[in-house]
């Protein structure tokens, strides 16, 4: 346990403002000579939010008015692949993704999120701050985007249910499971003999709610924050894959910032995804007991036949050949071969 005993209640207090966040856009700094839009899928209170409107706040003091970036947190602007569609377009100037949901326009975005590679922290931020994150970034900017460098952590995914909680493989067996707009994700729990459904986050809530799903798997910052847990019984902590989020840029936009601006946005991101990934470590260390509490049930599988399952059914090998030996080369400088 960290030192802090309550890092929830410190990050609640900076989320007294971002729950008061208006769901129309608030009028633009009087002054303003650039006008930018944020977005992402992640609640008003969740870290993420916090520190984003924390940097929005201090580049618009440091620069004196000039810059103004309007967050719209909460899918405000749209589901994750619309507003995909809309940072390209220019529609919305900045937007928060993960990479295995951007694999759809960038297919290696998705290489984190392997199942089971990264064995902790360390290993991720090696990797995502090493050459495993500029070859993604390097592929990213071909398809018009621009992605900063530091990429926001949203944590190892654990499975939640409805029905049952997940010991072994054979759990997986017909599950009804959500899983975000991706090839990856579909794959492995397909690899599982699960059943799995692509729903954009916006719609999870109520998915899990009416029975469409029996479960999902998210990091629990995130299972707390979209109080997940009022519409499921179980917790089982698989951390079968890390997911993080990139910033992204409608590259044309980006361009058109001069250096001054650019570097003093890039400069306060950098700071709120640093701090963000500190706030989800702490939080990681007191949400299992709080979420105990609002009466999830937790279960503790062992990991070993999850890698067996996918071992035999290809998923590794196949992964392998998509995303290619350069790519697939420097993930493994990391993480050590794959199966």
């Amino acid at each position: 346990m960290h030192s802090n005993p309550n890092p929830r209640r410190q990050l609640l207090k900076a989320a007294a403002g971002a729950c008061a966040w208006p769901l129309v856009n608030q009028a633009w700094a009087q002054n303003a000579e650039f006008k930018l839009k944020l977005a992402n899928n992640f609640p008003a209170t969740h870290p993420t939010n916090i520190r984003m409107k924390e940097a929005a706040d201090a580049i618009r003091a440091d620069s004196k008015g000039r810059v103004d970036i309007q967050l719209f947190p909460n899918n405000q602007l749209g589901g994750d692949t619309d507003m995909l569609s809309q940072v390209r377009s220019g529609a919305i100037d900045f937007f928060m993704l993960s990479g295995l949901i951007l694999q759809t326009l960038v297919p290696v975005a998705g290489i984190n999120g392997l199942a089971f590679v990264f064995k902790d922290y360390a290993t991720v931020w090696a990797a995502m701050d090493g050459d495993l994150g500029a070859h993604v970034r390097g592929a990213i900017e071909k398809v018009n985007l621009h992605a900063f460098d530091f990429c926001f952590d949203n944590g190892f995914r654990n499975i939640t249910s409805s029905t049952k909680p997940i010991q072994t493989p054979a759990d997986l067996q017909g599950f009804k499971i959500r899983v975000p707009v991706s090839p990856l994700w579909t794959s492995l729990f397909k690899a599982f003999g699960a059943s799995p459904a692509s729903i954009n986050f916006s719609e999870v809530y109520s998915s899990l709610q009416t029975k469409i799903v029996e479960g999902q798997e998210n990091p629990l910052p995130l299972i707390e924050s979209a109080k997940l847990y009022e519409v499921q019984k179980y917790c089982s902590m698989t951390g079968h894959m890390w997911d993080g989020q990139w910033v992204l840029a409608n590259a044309k936009r980006w361009a058109s910032l001069p250096p001054d601006v650019q570097a003093l946005i890039a400069q306060h991101f950098k700071k709120a995804a640093l701090v963000q990934r500190d706030d989800i470590r702490r939080l990681n260390n007191v949400l299992e007991a709080q979420l105990k509490s609002k009466g999830l049930v937790f279960n503790y599988p062992d990991i070993k036949p999850f890698r067996e399952v996918l071992t035999k059914a290809g998923f590794y090998q196949e992964w392998k050949t998509k995303y290619g030996p350069e790519a697939i080369g420097k993930l493994e400088k990391y993480t050590g071969k794959l199966a």
